[in-house]
Order: structure tokens, then C-alpha cells, then sequence
């Protein structure tokens, strides 16, 4: 049952992330679209983890440079996510309104994501394997 209400609580925060990101882009004194591109860098940010959970076993070594290639690139994509709109805004592309509700989704999405592997990624009976 905890698993169910952490998906929710998980889903409605993605929820309210999108939210932000799309009000960034649709409103009508921003109405521009290219913040959406930050998408591609919500997709990208788990999938170095994935991989380095599949290839690395669950040894408690204190170090492991898969692992530790993998947080370099996912820590890498997410800076890019962040600083994508800074420099949409600088370029006067977008307003900062609309950059600012872009950074606000940044960090509920991704804070989502953090939240999707700290619940999930436990390795117990009910973990984002089954998923």
C-alpha cells in the first residue's frame, strides 16, 4: 500500500512539473514553445542510472566507476536542463517570466525523478524492476 501512495504522490508532483513548464510556454504574453525542449532532458536524466544498476552488481563497495560515470552524465544532463532556459532568456528568445516557470518545473520534475529512484530503487519487493 505505501508503494501505491508514493506512485501517486509521485505522479501528482510530475503532474504540477508539467504544469509549470507548459504555463511557460502557453501563456499568452510568453507563447513561445521552445522551452518544451527540456523535455528531451527529462527523458535523457534517469537513463545513465538505469543502465549502470543493470551492469554493476549491488555490491557494497565503497566506489564504482560505472556508477560514478553514470551520476557524472545525469548530473550533466540536468545542469543542461537548468541552464537551457538561461540561455533561451539571455538570447531574449524567451521572457524570464516564462523562464523562471520553466525552472520551476525543472525542479519539481526533477525532484520527482529523485523521489521516483529513493522509493523505487531499493532493490525490495516492490521496486522500479517490476516497472
Amino acid at each position: 500500500m505505501a508503494g501505491i501512495k508514493a506512485l501517486v504522490g509521485l505522479s501528482f508532483s510530475g503532474a504540477i512539473g508539467l504544469t509549470f513548464l507548459l504555463l511557460g510556454c502557453a501563456l499568452e504574453e510568453y507563447g513561445v514553445y521552445w522551452p518544451l525542449f527540456v523535455l528531451f532532458f527529462y527523458v535523457l536524466s534517469p537513463i545513465p542510472i538505469f543502465i549502470a544498476r543493470r551492469m554493476t552488481d549491488d555490491s557494497d563497495a565503497a566506489s564504482n566507476a560505472c556508477r560514478e560515470l553514470a551520476y557524472f552524465f545525469t548530473t550533466g544532463i540536468v545542469v543542461s536542463a537548468f541552464g537551457m532556459p538561461l540561455v533561451l532568456a539571455r538570447k531574449d528568445v524567451i521572457k524570464l517570466g516564462a523562464c523562471g516557470l520553466v525552472m520551476a518545473g525543472n525542479g519539481v520534475i526533477f525532484s520527482t525523478i529523485l523521489g521516483f529512484f529513493l522509493v523505487f530503487g531499493r532493490g525490495d519487493d516492490f521496486s522500479w524492476e517490476q516497472w
